[in-house]
């Protein structure tokens, strides 16, 4: 539990605690000393008054009128002496816990937290052999009292006041400690969550100092190697581009001729003779095969490398892929809205996010089982914002990303983008998101 609390509250706990224990031991103090004390103070005054007592019975027996005598004495002892006498007809002697006579400044509670010792000294006063009252000694303790209250009010205030000072000095030692302690934290969160441009400010004590440095070179060594791995990415994309325009460019300028002949030199032997038989059907089956061949020659170079982004432009080359789209999968209600200032872009970016579009409409067709599905591109500012969504089935748990948009994963990282999947209100939502770039004379749209 202990380590559940905050740092002030570990901090300040044991001083208010020892606050406490330093009262509690004060009063502890106080009753075990004031007792004897105050017994210690007053012995000198019962051993006057037991004097007193014995030298006023040696009176009364060597006087002849010894009531007379008595009266006197007591007629001079007066209301404010400590020694009085009690007649034999006044009653019993008075309790030992009978409390004493105190200051109005003094509360109750202090007086019953102190052991008043028992102060009654009794002796008694004989005459003619018979006990006519005691002589006692009742000393007035408000003075003791007094001084006692005022020290523990010293003793109290004393410990307030080093408490106080001691839990400011640890306040703003916490304050010093704890602020850059949170810049610390807060700094591994930005690292932790990829943000390695922001420095941790280096603020409080040598060891808090010396962790902040060490965070900062770990962030800028996170930075370079998050830049390497980007440009690593990106140099790889390259390549992968690179050998996907040879391949298409043989493809394009290889195998299309080849299939152009034969497909010429089948419709010129159909045309010369007219079909006989089997014969004409296989001429028939021949044309049909060349002509799929061709066709599925066209989709591998689009998909290999669309040749017409760059003599077309991005918007116009997404559009035509939604029309085929929409050609091949009637049956999915297809709505897009492209911003048409992607023809302002080109490059690697042009190729990714037409690669994007086209992966996850490929993956609505194949896997999602939809009725319908909607495509956005936009550009903001400087960043380009692509969404592509659909009412299909979903996605399986565990399984995020197939092997295609991992391939786009990859693009788009290399290009300091993200890629998301996610799935809400029964529809499900591929998100990319790239740094705009533009290498064309296009203005930025607000």
């Amino acid at each position: 539990m202990w380590q559940h609390l905050s740092f002030r509250t570990q901090l300040f706990l044991p001083l208010g605690v020892s606050f406490l224990a330093a009262l509690v031991m004060g009063g502890v103090l106080l009753q075990s000393f004031a007792t004897g004390q105050l017994a210690d103070e007053n012995e000198l005054g019962r051993h006057s008054a037991r004097a007193v007592a014995a030298a006023l019975n040696n009176t009364l027996r060597a006087s002849d009128n010894p009531r007379q005598t008595l009266d006197a004495f007591v007629h001079s002892l007066g209301t404010s002496s400590d020694i009085q006498f009690r007649p034999v007809e006044a009653g019993p002697e008075p309790s030992p816990t009978a409390g004493p006579r105190k200051p109005h400044s003094v509360p109750q509670w202090f007086i019953d937290l102190l052991t008043i010792p028992d102060m009654d000294a009794a002796s008694p006063l004989i005459i003619d052999g018979k006990r006519v009252g005691d002589l006692v000694f009742l000393p007035d303790l408000s003075v003791d009292l007094f001084e006692k209250w005022i020290g523990f009010l010293a003793l109290t205030s004393l410990i307030a006041v080093l408490t106080v000072l001691t839990g400011t000095i640890a306040y703003l030692f916490a304050e010093s400690a704890l602020r850059p302690l949170q810049n610390l934290g807060a700094g591994l969160t930005r690292i932790r969550r990829g943000d390695y441009a922001t420095p941790i400010p280096v603020a409080g004590p040598p060891e808090i100092r010396q962790s902040c440095e060490e965070a900062n070179a770990l962030a800028a060594t996170l930075a370079r190697l998050s830049q390497d791995n980007r440009d690593l990415l990106h140099r790889l994309v390259s390549l992968q581009d690179d050998e996907r325009r040879d391949l298409a460019r043989e493809l394009h300028d290889e195998l299309g001729p080849l299939l152009f002949s034969i497909r010429a030199g089948t419709i010129a032997l159909i045309e010369a003779s007219p079909p006989v038989g089997h014969l004409g059907n296989t001429a028939q089956e021949v044309l049909q095969s060349v002509e799929a061949l061709q066709q599925t020659n066209r989709r591998i170079l689009d998909r290999l490398r669309p040749l017409y982004i760059e003599e077309l432009g991005l918007e116009t080359s997404v559009q035509t892929l939604l029309r085929n789209f929409r050609k091949q999968a009637p049956h999915i209600g297809l709505t897009a809205t492209v911003d048409p200032g992607l023809n302002g872009l080109d490059g690697p970016l042009a190729q990714t996010v037409y690669r994007v579009i086209q992966e996850a409409l490929t993956n609505v067709l194949r896997h999602a089982a939809a009725r319908n599905a909607h495509v956005q591109a936009a550009i903001s500012g400087d960043a380009l914002a692509i969404e592509i969504s659909d009412d299909g089935g979903g996605f399986l748990e565990g399984n995020v990303f197939g092997r295609d948009l991992t391939g786009m994963h990859e693009r788009v990282r290399a290009l300091s983008g993200s890629l998301s999947l996610l799935r809400a209100d029964e529809r499900t939502y591929v998100r990319c998101r790239l740094p705009v770039q533009r290498t064309r004379d296009e203005p930025a749209q607000s």
